[in-house]
């Protein structure tokens, strides 16, 4: 019989229903997938143009990044000028519409070809900036970078520095090069290739110029990360050799071909790399944005299930896999610029096999905002495809965000791709924390006030005592509706992500959007420059009314006596607590 009576015979009850519950989990994990094969099932299940729609909870983490190129003035400038105005009103207006359109990266080009967009002791000013190369802008000491990092950091978001380490020019034309440039320097560094001169990735010394050119930026500026794209080796033109045999012959002779010696040579450039940021900033990211497609299985066993004309391995030497496994880099943004189902280069094949490769570092997606509507292919007249990739990578746990390439593209709006963008960052989201990258944690901050401020509410807090010195880097601020609070998780939670800041030593905001007759409850957080989030602040509920703002006494719930006798406690003591 299984209904006893007696107090006695209810331990041996229990403990047959745990030995039950503990069958059934073993028998549920034993058909339940493994991991690889999950995500085979969640990258690959379909998603069709007809049944797609935005998932109800949108990430509290994600990271929203636009590349912002500045050669040719792709992006920006929209034309070079020297006027310190022109050069920051241009980005401001820039940054602010894709902090409205709820980014919270750029990555912005402040390298395009061997030049700069920050005054510098090794290389020229850009003509892309001022119009001609090795000009600097008027007034002299107006810093474009120092402006463009600060301004980022005030809208609240991270600014990576993306340089191209080898391109030294965009054509032949040598007239217009500064005295400075490595062509009047060091012009023995120099190939020609095409239409364009490159510094030639053999030569040891190139790869310690392009060290201390990227430890000039992070020794100097505020950055959050520092960003190559897919430009090592160059792009082949068919039937033209590069030019590097006689390099090859003087430095390569310990290896069995110029394959892998080109290879090692791009290793040694990011691994020296990597050492020159850790030594100097360790929470500066290091991240790298190669093309799409690593190699094809057809090439290589480890490669992917693509017939791609171009690899990444093969033909670039760039092995981004390589670059994880060492932990050279702390996240990879491989270029997909291709639909999903594309024959050559599926998107949701490429997604998947990344996301294999990805184990400590963060896995970025490069997506193909410049082919909505401006592509032969069908698939990019179709304007929900960006939506179903974000919705695919959302499903995928190794996903950690996109990139678009490129702002003006966004800025176009063709097919009503800004107005996608926003419906799918509508809520806010947090840049993931690397989890190896790690500081301080800042303490609970000091909530002080919430009041009415001419028919709007008012919230006033401190950083912590212990966190005076080193002061949190932004805080946020969660709103709940009705008296208590909800899911930190779900971050339509989240009202406000403060400005990055430096020194602040009391925080005010207005929330301008509550409305007269509703309850709110109000909590803050403090956040470090890893993006570790500190534990919040105790909730403070309100009622908002018309022209004033009512605090309310959360409700202690009384508690319960305890009915049992001391013999059924001591008995219920001895019983062993099983977790699972």
């Amino acid at each position: 019989m299984l209904l006893h009576t007696k107090k006695q015979d209810k331990i041996p009850q229990e403990l047959l229903m745990l030995r039950l519950c503990t069958l059934l989990i073993l028998l549920l994990l034993a058909v339940i997938p493994d991991r690889a094969g999950a995500q085979d099932a969640l990258v690959n299940s379909e998603v069709t143009t007809t049944n797609w729609e935005p998932e109800s909870t949108p990430p509290k983490r994600e990271f929203r990044g636009v590349w912002i190129a500045t050669v040719f003035n792709t992006d920006y400038p929209k034309s070079p000028s020297p006027m310190r105005v022109a050069i920051k009103e241009q980005y401001k207006n820039l940054i602010a519409e894709f902090k409205r359109l709820g980014f919270n990266a750029v990555v912005v080009q402040v390298r395009p070809a061997g030049d700069a967009f920050y005054p510098s002791q090794l290389v020229p000013w850009s003509k892309f900036l001022t119009g001609k190369q090795g000009q600097p802008p008027i007034p002299s000491e107006f810093d474009p970078l120092e402006f463009m990092v600060e301004e980022t950091h005030r809208m609240g978001m991270e600014f990576h520095a993306w340089m191209n380490p080898y391109r030294a020019t965009v054509n032949l034309d040598t007239a217009g090069l500064h005295p400075t440039h490595v062509f009047n320097q060091h012009r023995d560094w120099l190939l020609t290739y095409g239409t364009r001169m490159y510094l030639n990735p053999g030569v040891p010394e190139v790869r310690k110029h392009i060290a201390e050119v990227v430890g000039e930026v992070v020794d100097n500026y505020d950055v959050d990360g520092i960003h190559f794209d897919d430009y090592f080796y160059p792009y082949k033109i068919k039937d033209v050799p590069f030019p590097d045999s006689a390099t090859y012959y003087f430095y390569g002779q310990a290896f069995k071909n110029i394959d892998d010696w080109r290879r090692t040579n791009t290793d040694n450039l990011i691994m020296g790399i990597s050492q020159r940021i850790r030594a100097s900033k360790p929470h500066v990211k290091f991240g790298i944005s190669p093309f799409g497609v690593w190699s094809n299985r057809s090439q290589n066993t480890m490669g992917s299930e693509t017939s791609a004309s171009v690899t990444s391995y093969d033909d670039l030497y760039a092995d981004g896999i390589k670059w994880l496994k060492n932990g050279w880099i702390d996240y990879i943004a491989p270029q997909l610029y291709w639909n999903i189902g594309f024959a050559a280069a599926d998107y949701a094949e490429l997604v998947n096999w990344w996301s294999m490769r990805v184990k400590d570092q963060h896995l970025y997606i490069g997506q193909a905002a410049y082919k909505v509507g401006d592509n032969p292919e069908p698939k990019w007249q179709d304007p929900t495809e960006i939506p179903r990739q974000i919705a695919m990578n959302r499903n995928n746990i190794e996903v950690d965000g996109s990139i678009f390439y490129s702002a003006q593209s966004i800025k176009r709006n063709l097919l009503g791709l800004k107005d996608s963008l926003r419906t799918a960052f509508k809520a806010p989201a947090l840049v993931p924390q690397i989890d190896y990258q790690t500081g301080r944690v800042p303490k609970i901050p000091r909530f002080k006030k919430v009041r009415s401020k001419d028919g709007d509410v008012k919230l006033k807090w401190r950083p912590h005592k212990d966190d005076t010195y080193i002061k949190p880097a932004y805080y946020i601020v969660y709103r709940f509706n009705g008296s208590r609070v909800g899911d930190y998780e779900d971050p339509r939670n989240i009202l406000h992500v403060t400005s990055f800041l430096a020194d602040a030593k009391k925080m005010v905001f207005m929330d301008r959007s509550a409305e007269a007759g509703k309850q709110y409850t109000y909590v803050v957080s403090a956040v470090n420059r890893q993006h570790q989030e500190g534990r919040p602040t105790e909730s403070q509920p309100i009622l908002k009314t018309e022209r004033r703002v009512k605090k309310i006494k959360n409700r202690r719930v009384k508690k319960q006596k305890d009915k049992r006798s001391k013999k059924e406690k001591k008995e219920d003591e001895a019983t062993p607590d099983f977790r699972f």
